[in-house]
């Protein structure tokens, strides 16, 4: 019977916590982990109403892209939307989980959801994060090197864009005396050894270090392992904000706000003037993404997809750029999509459903 745990283990391969914003709140916040899943239904927030539509739908485990605790809760009184939904969660055993900026930040995450509504191609994040990547360095005989990689290999080590498998490696000998406490793989006590080892490094996502110095440290046949652990300060192009591709072809400023109403769902776009005839080129970031407004500009796109833009933050288009936001609900709302496409693959054994209820809390009369 799958729990709870295996769902969110699996999300937070997609999505690593350690992803997510300092001041962020994703991962389980109500339930208990080693419970049995029923059915789960995605949405895009967690409201009183969503809780009811799970209830209705036998789904114990509600996963949402919006945290609903997100800042610190002292008092459960029933006072604001926020404690009612935690207080209604709880008293029908329904657990939930939120995967929020850390899901942002990934490739395949909330940013290209929205370039595939878009149609757009050559996807690439738009402001990759620093400080994310680590470089392991040990030591190994040669016989036993290419066993030890591979393990590594197996944990997510060694990946590099669209490569795998990535190490660098060059033999030498290295040198050690066994005191009489020690257990040797190779040599005496009190005996100098002269080993043909091979010195090798390799990469992996900082998050990951547990697992990597466990995996070393396991299969590795010194008794005492030799190595170095760097973080780097390399960017990490596969994790960072926002994200920028193309669109097949160019299409004309003055058709392209419809076509991004009947990709998006749109009822109003709120934009800046024009000031490039054809847009092909597009930047996007679900949610409120005005701080990635330069990034845009600096790798020349023709317009930015956001939301939540404030009057004075639209002169900050300055005729470089086309601003279009589309509002916070409508910039996310198809993430629930992508989260049933994940679980859907993953598992089987229950249904992972599709949230019908409307949680936008703006309206718009046309």
């Amino acid at each position: 019977m799958t729990k709870i745990k295996d769902i969110t283990h699996f999300l937070e391969t997609i999505a690593p916590l350690s992803y997510q914003e300092s001041y962020d709140n994703a991962g389980l916040i109500v339930g208990d982990s080693t419970a049995s899943v029923t059915n789960v239904l995605v949405s895009l927030d967690c409201t009183e109403a969503v809780v009811d539509e799970a209830i209705a739908k036998n789904c114990n485990l509600i996963v949402a892209h919006h945290p609903i605790v997100f800042k610190g809760l002292k008092k459960f009184n029933g006072r604001n939307y926020v404690e009612r939904t935690v207080i209604k969660a709880i008293k029908n055993d329904v657990a939930i989980y939120a995967t929020h900026t850390n899901l942002d930040h990934v490739v395949g995450g909330v940013n290209f959801m929205i370039a595939e509504r878009l149609g757009l191609q050559n996807v690439r994040v738009l402001a990759p994060k620093k400080d994310l990547l680590m470089k392991l360095v040990f030591f190994v005989p040669v016989e036993n090197a290419q066993s030890v990689v591979d393990a590594l290999h197996n944990v997510g080590v060694g990946q590099i864009g669209n490569y795998d498998h990535c190490s660098f490696s060059v033999n030498g000998t290295g040198t050690f005396r066994p005191n009489e406490a020690a257990t040797p793989f190779i040599g005496n006590a009190n005996e100098i050894e002269h080993v043909n080892e091979s010195r090798v490094e390799v990469i992996f996502p900082a998050y990951l270090e547990a697992t990597v110095m466990q995996t070393l440290n396991e299969t590795h046949p010194y008794e005492e392992v030799a190595h170095y652990l760097t973080l780097l300060q390399n960017t990490n192009q596969e994790v960072g904000a926002g994200a920028i591709g193309l669109l097949s072809e160019g299409i004309a400023a003055t058709d392209f706000f419809a076509y991004l109403k009947q990709k998006m769902q749109l009822n109003v776009i709120r934009h800046t003037a024009t000031c490039s005839p054809i847009i092909q080129k597009v930047a996007v970031c679900g949610g409120a993404g005005g701080f990635l407004l330069n990034d845009a500009v600096r790798q020349q796109a023709d317009v930015f997809i956001t939301s939540d833009y404030k009057y004075h933050e639209f002169f900050d288009a300055d005729g470089r750029i086309l601003i279009c936001d589309i509002g916070h609900y409508e910039s996310e709302v198809f993430t629930k999509e992508l989260l049933q496409r994940y679980l859907s693959k993953k598992f089987i054994n229950f249904a992972t459903i599709l949230s019908e209820t409307i949680t936008n809390p703006v309206n718009y009369y046309v």
